[in-house]
């Protein structure tokens, strides 16, 4: 019975998505389309690449798990969907195309794969970011939510001879793993990305509390980096936007240019500066990859404590990440106060009960349980002295909280200008 629903549900989707490109009179014929995936860090890449296309005078649109994008135009994305349905994306091209763009970034799930919403989109260049254990429930094990992303760089071998142009793929060579499993792929050009090797490679890297310095270094020259974004990982991201761009033939000057224009990505990393004596960062990180990374990086710039408000999504979404989380607050936080991130159907105790069992210590040893995400932030912030960190993770930039079947209006950086404001007496 199960292949047989399965069967009908594939079926619908390549048919709803035929239908779509008919409708809009196959948009992305039209265009060159580039697709980032990964796990982490798409949508930094997504706008860092629009960043770029826009310092270089390309016509483009662009979108994101956040935001949209259409040459000066910017709107927010309020699907709480990285990639939407075929129509949306067929009529969303198509736009571009009416408003005389010539390039479109989309940042590409593995649902979206999976589901062919980005079928008949002849993709001509392909990045990954990284792939590590995310959405496994959907996709019944990680080899499988691996095969899904796979699907954008199977394309790249056919579009020289649709469209007569060269297609180009975008790899991390430091992530040896997931390099060997997408490098099998033919691509006209193949770039490739990384800190300790790679066709652009940074060099001699300085990071900092308020970004990173390093050379970018290219088979087209080398070129000095000031990247205002916080972190190794962003280092990644900006390698891959940038290897976007030299197959783009986009000058070295444009990128450097673009890249330090950057100071910030909503609710990535985002850091939010109101006035109060310590640090408070907002990220979207809710992977135990993700974590590790944002909270190893503030560990190592705090001088204070380092306090982290987080939670797990629920909709019995990958079940089995959420003590692996725990863990990586044990290991890095001062302390550690749990709450609900858009629990969904699931009972909010019992998914924060299931990131404790990772956590070493006992409640009330610097370790919180508070459901209410307002009253938790408001702990963590009350919590903080000078030279803290606080992280609040999960949500990012989203602007509402699924609880129970509802859309709950929310939004961690309003709610914490409220505390602030309010509660705490910032004066902002």
């Amino acid at each position: 019975m199960n292949k047989i629903l399965n069967l009908l549900r594939f079926l619908r989707h390549k048919i709803t998505a035929i239908l779509a490109n008919i409708r809009y009179g196959f948009p992305a014929r039209k265009l060159k389309v580039i697709g980032v995936t990964g796990t982490n860090g798409k949508t930094t890449t997504v706008n860092l690449i629009a960043d770029i296309f826009h310092e270089a005078g390309i016509p483009f649109g662009m979108a994101s798990t956040i935001n949209f994008r259409v040459k000066d135009r910017k709107w927010t994305n309020v699907t709480k969907m990285t990639t939407q349905s075929s129509g949306f994306i067929q009529k969303f091209l198509r736009q571009l195309v009416n408003e005389g763009c010539t390039h479109a970034i989309i940042e590409v799930s593995s649902h979206a794969l999976h589901q062919s919403r980005v079928l008949g989109v002849n993709f001509g260049s392909a990045a990954i970011t990284n792939v590590t254990v995310d959405h496994l429930e959907y996709h019944g094990g990680f080899e499988k939510y691996r095969k899904a992303k796979e699907m954008l760089f199977r394309s790249l071998s056919s579009y020289k001879g649709k469209t007569g142009k060269p297609s180009a793929s975008v790899l991390n060579i430091d992530d040896k793993e997931n390099f060997e499993f997408f490098n099998k792929y033919n691509a006209d050009r193949k770039y490739t990305y990384g800190i300790k090797e790679g066709l652009c490679r940074a060099k001699n890297v300085v990071l900092h509390e308020e970004g990173s310095k390093w050379i970018l270094s290219t088979p087209f020259g080398d070129i000095d980096i000031n990247l205002n974004l916080i972190g190794e990982v962003n280092i990644y991201n900006a390698l891959a936007a940038a290897c976007i761009a030299l197959a783009e033939h986009i000058p070295l000057e444009t990128i450097k240019s673009a890249l330090e224009k950057c100071s910030t990505i909503p609710g990535r990393f985002e850091n939010l500066k109101f006035g109060q004596p310590y640090k408070i960062i907002v990220d979207y990180g809710h992977t135990a990859d993700a974590l590790e990374k944002l909270f190893a990086t503030y560990k190592g710039l705090t001088k204070g404590d380092l306090i982290v408000v987080f939670g797990a999504t629920g909709g019995g979404r990958d079940k089995g990440k959420r003590p692996i989380m725990g863990e990586i607050a044990d290991k890095y936080a001062d302390y550690i106060i749990l709450t609900d991130d858009d629990p969904y159907e699931e009972d909010e105790i019992e998914i924060i009960e299931m990131i404790a069992k990772g956590v070493k210590r006992k409640e009330g040893e610097k370790l919180w349980k508070i459901p209410d995400r307002y009253e938790a932030i408001k702990l963590g912030l009350y919590l903080a002295k000078k030279d803290d960190t606080v992280i609040v993770s999960g949500k990012g930039c989203e602007e509402i909280m699924m609880i129970h079947g509802k859309k709950i209006p929310w939004n961690d950086i309003e709610v914490i200008k409220e505390i602030l404001s309010r509660e705490i007496k910032v004066q902002i």
